[in-house]
């Protein structure tokens, strides 16, 4: 007989691919229904998985993966020797036995002996629950395998073997019935389980044969596992149509019969995919252990002292690191892996424990606002593009343009360090742009640790599989940018969120509490308010309003935290202090619940506190409208002219003192006219600048910063004319949108007094920290 070479396949590969898809043991399992695992051909490339797999489903998946079926290889050229008529390596030492085809059902046959007996394990309508449809399928495997094996064995030119394909395919629903009843069978064995410790034995007794080299003989395969296998041939048997029509001629008669056989077999594995969802969440290991995919998301990694960005993904025993490559178009997106660390290895160092890491360079507040403001200046001109019905041409450069200020802030503001460390090599550096973005990974990775993990250390082929399965694993798809949004997505909320925090109980001990708010912005949470710290309480009243700038955001985060003044406890990432966050919680914000006159009460729960609030917001068109004060005798809502010619003073008294009173003492503030200062303490120092009280330089050196930089900004959005003039306004748009002239020329190096405050709507731009030179330089 001539060896195997059938249609141009590589000699031994087809061949073993088709019996370990049909063959329930030919190539995996002893005589005694132990499996041994093919070790992968050194340099074979690898295909987890097609598209339309089932065990793209989080329901099947996790099993699956666990039958160590995960990995098949694809025929390389050079693979493995000639197969003949007999001895090793031969299609005869490929034949099954009776036993060797049957392990899923080894454990349906004892449980089915007794189930009529006085003493049953389970009834019998419970084995039919859980092992329901494994004798149709066996059957039909077999069938296959009987009509199959012959032809392998007397092969020639003229061999046909198509329409056993075809006759495979077209019973695929009995594969549907199994699927359909494939979670029911689950949870009847896990609850037998439970109730019944002869199937929990049972259960836990079910062993596969390791490798060769491997010290373990036999290791435990779930019943999960076990019952996953008929799906997981599915899955296989459709990549060796793939193969066998890549190398069958167009003429050859069972060409048109593996083609329906592969329509039949994706169009089976979508109708299942339509039903679950159609994405994977775990990849095996090389022991048959399930790796599950728990978060992943991008952050900017401090790497050779520049900022790079990062698609970084946690597994159950993994954190790995990687990047998306460069593709060329209508090719697959692909990452490449720049580092991973394994959870046992992974380490927090401590604030006191941590070296100083290197020099995070950090940008300027008000670079980072002027680009927001540019930002929003193309988003005006797509806008006027569309509503112009303007070339998609012109569109089109105008989202590019949009994208790339967008991923340069990405990039650029986050500033808060989270760093992990591998206890057997190097430290990493991420910047974060939130705490609770901080704290939510950090807690992730965690729980992960507190499981029985051991040390490993992957291999080239095996770090490829993993890598190559986090595009199809992925729940981030796009860097999160709002270029990237369609444009029936919701645009968020422009405007001010009036928010009072009220109390917060929940608390076992006492201890020095304060809470600070986030919202998002520009596709990145930031923190915007700060309550103050009420000390030695297990029940905090703070009952404080803060007025918050929101820029297209559409989540709200309260974070609760513990006070830290022991200064031992310093970090040296940021020099600064580490508070431990008690809890934190996250809600959305619905247009249409906030945008109300009235206060909206909400509580939001976290880690067993439970935090009570009210909010209401004011739309930046209301926000905007300028409303002359009545009282001319005071200064808000009153004209600079009328102002300074009281005060005979070319710059406002309020501006004056409020401007030194930051530069005395906050100037080292993050966030200094970002976080927005207690509403009550503005209203305060509002009302005693109105009425020229003499207690106004007392008052200004007890106040919160935030609060005389949030007084200056109210000052200046309740001036009845803009700062910069309607008559300015059209010039000074132009200014902003001009490509890398941005804050030249017209452009101004205004801060964090957001255009609203100087009287124009930019479509959620805020930009930087004003400096006194350039205030000044408005009013001389």
């Amino acid at each position: 007989m001539e060896p195997l070479s059938h249609r141009g396949l590589p000699r031994l590969s087809w061949i073993d691919t088709l019996y370990s898809n049909f063959n329930y043991g030919a190539d995996e399992y002893d005589a005694e229904g132990n499996e041994e695992p093919k070790a992968l051909p050194e340099g074979s490339e690898t295909m987890p998985y097609i598209d339309e797999s089932p065990t793209m489903s989080p329901q099947l998946s996790a099993r699956g993966q666990e039958s160590g079926d995960g990995v098949s290889p694809t025929p390389t050229d050079g693979l493995g020797t000639g197969v003949g008529a007999g001895g090793s390596g031969e299609v005869g030492a490929l034949r099954p036995s009776s036993q060797t085809l049957s392990l899923p059902r080894q454990p349906m046959k004892p449980l089915k002996a007794t189930a009529t007996t006085s003493q049953p394990v389970l009834t019998l309508q419970q084995i039919e629950t859980i092992f329901y449809k494994i004798q149709d399928i066996y059957e039909i495997h077999k069938e296959f395998y009987d009509s199959l094996c012959p032809k392998v064995q007397q092969w020639d030119s003229n061999v046909t073997m198509g329409h056993l394909f075809q006759k495979l395919a077209s019973q695929l629903g009995v594969y549907k019935a199994f699927v359909d009843n494939y979670k029911i069978a689950l949870e009847t064995a896990e609850k037998c389980s439970q109730s019944n410790y002869q199937f929990q034995k049972i259960s836990e007794e079910l062993k596969v044969k390791g490798p060769k080299d491997s010290k373990d003989s036999h290791t435990s395969v779930t019943m999960e596992a076990l019952l996953y296998k008929p799906i997981d041939r599915v899955t296989r048997s459709t990549l060796v149509l793939h193969d066998l029509l890549k190398h069958t001629p167009a003429d050859h008669p069972d060409y048109p019969l593996l083609q329906d056989a592969l329509r039949i077999s994706q169009n089976f594995l979508s109708s299942i995919n339509e039903d679950i969802d159609p994405r994977r969440t775990a990849v095996t290991t090389p022991k048959g252990e399930t790796r599950q995919l728990i978060k992943d998301g991008f952050l900017v990694e401090l790497s050779e002292g520049s900022r790079k960005l990062r698609h970084v993904f946690l597994f159950t025993d993994v954190l790995l690191c990687a990047k998306l490559k460069k593709t060329g178009v209508g090719k697959h997106q692909q990452y490449d892996c720049k580092w991973y660390v394994p959870l046992a290895d992974l380490v927090f160092p401590s604030p006191e424990e941590s070296e100083h890491c290197p020099q995070v360079h950090v940008i300027p507040d008000h670079e980072l606002e002027d680009m927001k403001m540019k930002i929003s200046a193309i988003k005006s001109e797509v806008q006027k593009e569309k509503a112009n019905k303007g070339q998609s041409r012109a569109i089109e450069r105008l989202k590019k343009k949009m994208f790339e200020n967008e991923f340069w802030l990405l990039l650029n503001s986050p500033a808060i360090p989270f760093r992990i460390h591998n206890r057997n090599g190097k430290s990493y550096l991420f910047l974060l742009s939130s705490d609770y973005e901080r704290s939510e990974w950090r807690e992730a990775i965690q729980r992960l640790q507190k499981k029985d993990l051991q040390a490993f250390v992957l291999s080239s082929v095996e770090l490829q599989v993993l890598t190559g399965s986090c595009f199809k694993l992925r729940t981030v798809h796009n860097i999160p940018v709002t270029s990237n949004k369609d444009d029936d997505e919701s645009p968020g909320l422009y405007g001010f969120l009036h928010v009072i925090v009220h109390s917060a109980k929940g608390f076992e001990q006492s201890a020095n509490l304060y809470c600070t708010l986030e919202v998002d912005s520009f596709g990145y949470f930031v923190s915007k308010a700060k309550t103050r710290v009420f000390r030695d309480t297990t029940e905090p009243q703070w009952n404080e309003e803060f007025e918050i700038e929101l820029e297209g955001s559409q989540s709200l985060r309260i974070l609760c935290y513990e006070k830290c003044y022991d200064k031992t406890k310093l970090n040296k990432d940021n020099n600064e202090i580490v508070d431990k966050i008690m809890g934190k919680g996250q809600i959305q914000l619905d247009p249409q619940a906030v945008q109300t006159k009235n206060w909206h009460m909400d509580v939001i729960e976290m880690n067993g506190i439970k935090v009570e609030f009210s909010m209401k917001f004011t739309s930046r068109d209301m926000s905007l409208k300028r409303t002359p004060s009545k009282k001319q005798t005071g200064v808000f809502g009153v004209k600079i002219s009328v102002v300074t010619k009281r005060e005979r003073s070319k710059v406002p008294y309020i501006v004056r003192q409020c401007i030194e009173e930051v530069e005395k003492r906050g100037i080292e503030e993050v966030g200094i006219y970002r976080i927005s200062g207690v509403a009550t303490d503005i209203q305060a120092l509002k009302a005693v600048f109105d009425a020229n009280n003499k207690d106004i330089l007392v008052m200004l050196s007890d106040m919160d910063i935030n609060a005389i930089a949030g007084t200056l900004k109210l000052y200046f959005r309740e001036l009845p004319e803009p700062l910069l003039t309607d008559r300015l306004y059209p010039a000074f748009m132009e200014g902003i949108g001009k490509g890398s002239g941005m804050g030249k020329g017209l452009m101004p190096k205004c801060g964090s007094l957001a255009l609203p405050a100087l009287g124009w709507d930019s479509q959620g731009s805020f930009p930087a920290q004003p400096t006194r030179s350039w205030l000044f330089s408005l009013f001389c």
